[in-house]
């Protein structure tokens, strides 16, 4: 089974990870000496391919993306894994995987229902990182907690109700950062099973940030503690 990849960097990733079938450009200056096979095609039909997404010239047929275990996330000092509860927006799901690949952490895992997953919207969000980041779909969010505490970590939640603001907590440990979904935030069963939940302040009159941006902001500052 293949899927698309559109857009430059999503594009020159996915062939340098040799994942290409079969690629669609505008002109083959940067892509003729590669090795792959390739048609020249207009714009229109670039346009078609990627539903009138961003594609910059660049559209490829790649092989099905490899989806990750939660084991091959696990670490035994300084495990940093982010779990999507219920995230809906194809764009936030890509912008997180971006972030958290840009910041080295170790996985990312989302429920196999009632969320977004990974396709060729994700992938251009993503700008590439798709490629290098370990992202995990499972079927049950609480039994993965309860397996994730077993080996070891921490799990952290993001709610706007919590006491202790995101800056209070000691992250020198394994640590689960939850995001829950753009609406409800966590749902009751995944926030029961937290052992600390933190929040971002809110000074203005809007009470709650993008999901990604909310991720972005706690990851960085699991990061920079520890140091």
């Amino acid at each position: 089974m293949s899927e698309y990849v559109y857009g430059k960097n999503s594009f020159f990733e996915a062939l340098d990870n040799h994942r290409i079938v079969m690629a669609y450009v505008l002109n083959d200056k940067a892509i003729k000496d590669r090795g792959i096979p390739y048609k020249i095609v207009d714009r229109k039909t670039l346009d078609r391919m990627s539903k009138s997404g961003n594609h910059q010239g660049y559209l490829a047929e790649v092989k099905e993306f490899r989806m990750s275990t939660v084991d091959e996330m696990i670490k035994d000092h300084h495990g940093l894994i982010v779990m999507l509860d219920g995230i809906q927006d194809v764009h936030n799901l890509g912008a997180i995987i971006r972030t958290c690949e840009c910041a080295g952490v170790d996985g990312v895992i989302y429920k196999s229902h009632n969320s977004v997953k990974v396709n060729d919207t994700v992938a251009k969000v993503a700008s590439g990182a798709l490629e290098y980041m370990k992202v995990a779909e499972v079927g049950n969010l609480v039994n993965t907690i309860r397996k994730l505490k077993d080996r070891g970590y921490w799990i952290v939640g993001s709610d706007g109700s919590a006491e202790k603001l995101y800056t209070e907590l000691d992250y020198d440990m394994n640590v689960v950062l939850i995001i829950g979904s753009e609406g409800k935030g966590m749902s009751r069963l995944v926030k029961e099973e937290c052992d600390f939940i933190v929040k971002l302040p809110m000074k203005g009159h809007v009470t709650s940030l993008n999901a990604s941006v909310a991720a972005g902001i706690l990851v960085y500052n699991i990061l920079s503690s520890r140091k």
